[in-house]
């Protein structure tokens, strides 16, 4: 077993966020049982649990809220289902600064930590992120996240998913007013907007997050990668939870009602 890989680098895709609420329990059975490796369940200092799938670069979270204790209010206000873009920072006071020289008047770096166990050994994971007004995003929180801890989140032993993932493609969201919104992503972002046939384009390293036309603003779709379909096929189809549509050799789209989820597959052996 190899390394384990570093944080992504600052200004590209740290990994998009899944909100299932009170149904975390369901949802990792379901991620589990269609062959995704997930990491053990944390506990975040603010109130929230999450489940990780992890890659190389970015990664796919799970995040709800558990049963009693303290429950982290962002999480229960904001949409279930695909709802997360997060950027990676190498340095939240800086994002910060960078945020509003843009005229986006983000919160001040928060600060919390989950713990962890590996090898036997008790530790801490931490982060900081910086989050930029929710209203000018109403299809989904967009905040940074500097990794204080990476090691304790990038671990080899959590590459290596029996469905063969390996990472993510693109992120597309749905916007009534698709110019307008990408100009402020793209500011946001800290990377330009490129017009496209179906709309406009932000590339965040290798993942290019699409913002098109629609009645509603929403997180519509997460194109995620895989080493090959065959075994994620075989495991959607066993599953009355999941739909999946083979498009192609090396293409599919795979729909998960319960979580409002339209993920796009595509093989890159």
């Amino acid at each position: 077993m190899g390394p384990a890989p570093a944080a992504p680098a600052d200004g590209t895709l740290d990994h998009v966020v899944v909100n299932v609420l009170r149904r975390m329990d369901e949802a990792a059975d379901l991620f589990a049982a269609l062959g995704f490796r997930l990491t053990p369940r944390g506990h975040h200092s603010l109130g929230s649990i999450n489940h990780l799938m992890m890659t190389a670069g970015p990664y796919l979270e799970l995040v709800g809220v558990p049963e009693t204790g303290p429950q982290r209010q962002d999480v229960l206000d904001s949409p279930f289902g695909l709802n997360g873009l997060v950027v990676a920072s190498r340095d939240a006071a800086t994002t910060h600064a960078r945020l509003a020289a843009a005229g986006l008047a983000a919160g001040p770096p928060v600060a919390f930590s989950r713990p962890v166990t590996l090898d036997g050994r008790a530790d801490e994971a931490r982060f900081r992120t910086v989050r930029v007004p929710a209203h000018l995003f109403p299809a989904g929180r967009l905040y940074h996240c500097e990794h204080l801890t990476p090691d304790l989140v990038w671990r080899a032993e959590w590459l290596d998913h029996p469905n063969g993932f390996s990472g993510i493609d693109a992120l597309t969201i749905a916007s009534p007013t698709p110019e307008a919104d990408a100009a402020l992503y793209a500011a946001a972002c800290g990377a330009p907007a490129e017009g496209a046939d179906t709309g406009w384009t932000i590339r965040l390293g290798d993942t290019r997050i699409a913002i098109v036309p629609g009645p509603a603003a929403r997180f519509a779709a997460l194109a995620l990668r895989f080493q090959s379909l065959d075994v994620l096929e075989t495991r959607a189809a066993a599953l009355a939870e999941a739909a999946w549509v083979r498009h192609g050799p090396d293409t599919a789209t795979l729909t998960l009602p319960a979580f409002d989820l339209r993920l796009p597959c595509r093989a890159a052996p």
